[in-house]
């Protein structure tokens, strides 16, 4: 059975961004959001999710590493907490979990918080056109953290899904790119992540490469073509609490 779980980062972000990722779970094929405490519309998002309950919202840590970094990881998941949500996942800000300290440090947080799921970001092989050489180049670069990164998510009890997609296109994709990864889904259970939203006032004013790129991948999680892939290849949409 090919599952796919489609996880939306930057929740709390702006508002704009929250309101594209709330659109792509109405309308489209989103069916998680990474929850960022430190996001300055995470009261926006908050109320959203109270909204959606459909809507799996895990913890999207941003870590700068100039304080305790287990006290930021805490304060952060305790933030999501108090305010009545209950994470499902954890993924980092720009992966940065990928780094073996780091990677301890939410791992051991997964198991003291009983939040089952961390994203493993490692693409699986993909080849589609209008990707750089570089971004698959850093994809592939990052195959060497794999046996150790597993190995600590396994002595904390963390869960993963089999396969994660959404590294090499990020901000990348349109509706006939993405219709193509569903194609060529493996086996077993995928996230894929992605940054949908509303390229508005507050997204233009913000600082990230990500602005035009969030509309298009909005139109890509609600088009009909992407839709009409996930019945032909027989794909399963779910969420992390459903797997």
């Amino acid at each position: 059975m090919k599952r796919l779980v489609v996880n939306a980062d930057d929740f709390g972000f702006t508002r704009d961004v929250n309101e594209g990722i709330v659109e792509a779970h109405r309308r489209g094929i989103l069916t998680a959001a990474s929850l960022m405490a430190n996001g300055r519309a995470f009261d926006h998002a908050v109320a959203l999710a109270r909204e959606n309950p459909s809507l799996d919202v895990g913890a999207h840590l941003t870590l700068a590493g100039r304080f305790d970094l287990e006290a930021e990881i805490d304060a952060q998941i305790a933030k999501i907490l108090e305010a009545g949500i209950r994470p499902t996942h954890l993924d980092t800000h720009k992966h940065t979990h990928l780094f073996p300290p780091v990677l301890r440090l939410v791992a051991r947080a997964s198991q003291k918080h009983g939040i089952p799921w961390v994203r493993r970001p490692f693409d699986y092989p993909l080849n589609p056109k209008g990707i750089p050489w570089s971004a698959r180049m850093a994809s592939g670069a990052l195959g060497f953290l794999r046996g150790r990164f597993h190995r600590v998510l396994a002595e904390h009890g963390c869960r993963t899904t089999d396969h994660f997609a959404g590294f090499q296109i990020t901000g990348r994709f349109g509706p006939a790119a993405l219709a193509q990864l569903i194609r060529r889904l493996p086996d077993g259970s995928t996230e894929f992540m992605c940054h949908p939203g509303f390229c508005g006032p507050e997204l233009r004013a913000a600082r990230t490469r990500l602005k035009e790129s969030r509309a298009r991948e909005l139109e890509a999680l609600t088009s009909p073509e992407v839709r009409a892939a996930l019945d032909e290849s027989g794909v399963r949409l779910v969420s992390f609490r459903e797997l």
